[in-house]
């Protein structure tokens, strides 16, 4: 009966690790392929109003002959008022601007953004992002072949072992790649071209989904090392039992 209740502990505390390790890779997934790690506005001045087009984003004559070269025009917007918070939106590969007065949004590529001493340190974020993924990936796949196909006790525990090692590793590099792009980023809002620089800013989705990640990442290594730890002393319990009852039948044939 321990043997059964222990089992059923063990596979119970293998689909939790399993179902972490997959929630960290759909999460480090959809971060890394998204632009929304950092949002926020930029101070742009006005365009000139065309055309019939009216409104608070552009600036405005008070001439109805508008289209008129010998028509004397006026600007009363003055200060602040002749500017306007453009939204723009930024993640690992590519910057977003809203369009004013339009549809859509203007992308470039975050790395052309950058500094030329910052780019290196974005490229190993880059690296240590997808490595990061490539070993969430190895993991899931070792934990559903351990859960699926493992026929012993003995081979379970060997991909128990590797698999625990990779996402510990895997949650070390997607923790460093998250630390290294948030320098980086840092320094271009400082550093970067005058026409990128925002007014204000703060981290996105993109950047919370990331961290999640992480600590699903992290959750599922200390479930998977817990599992390990718990059937190797389960092992040596059972050891103990059995060389204590052959001694026991040893003394007394």
């Amino acid at each position: 009966m321990p043997g059964a209740v222990g089992a059923a502990d063990g596979r119970q505390r293998a689909s939790a690790a399993f179902s972490l390790s997959c929630l960290s890779l759909v999460f480090s997934v959809t971060a890394f392929s998204s632009s929304y790690w950092c949002e926020g506005t930029r101070k742009v001045a006005k365009p000139f109003c065309k055309g019939q087009s009216k409104g608070e984003r552009c600036i405005r004559f008070n001439s109805p002959e508008a289209n008129s070269s010998n028509a004397v025009q006026y600007i009363w917007e003055t200060g602040d008022d002749k500017f306007i918070d453009r939204k723009f939106h930024a993640g690992i590969w590519y910057s977003c601007e809203e369009i004013i007065n339009g549809e859509g949004e203007k992308c470039r590529s975050f790395i052309s953004l950058t500094q030329a001493a910052d780019r290196g340190v974005l490229w190993l974020s880059i690296v240590a992002e997808l490595l990061y993924i490539i070993l969430l990936v190895t993991g899931v796949i070792l934990m559903s072949v351990e859960m699926c196909y493992c026929s012993t006790v003995i081979d379970g525990l060997k991909l128990n072992a590797f698999s625990a090692l990779l996402t510990v590793l895997a949650g070390l590099l997607g923790m460093v790649a998250h630390m290294m792009y948030t320098t980086v980023f840092q320094m271009t809002v400082n550093l970067g071209p005058e026409d990128w620089r925002p007014h204000t800013w703060d981290y996105g989705w993109s950047y919370s989904l990331a961290w999640t990640s992480f600590a699903c990442c992290m959750a599922a290594a200390i479930t998977t090392i817990n599992k390990y730890t718990k059937t190797i002393l389960e092992f040596k319990h059972k050891r103990q039992v059995l060389e204590r009852s052959i001694r026991i039948e040893c003394k007394f044939p």
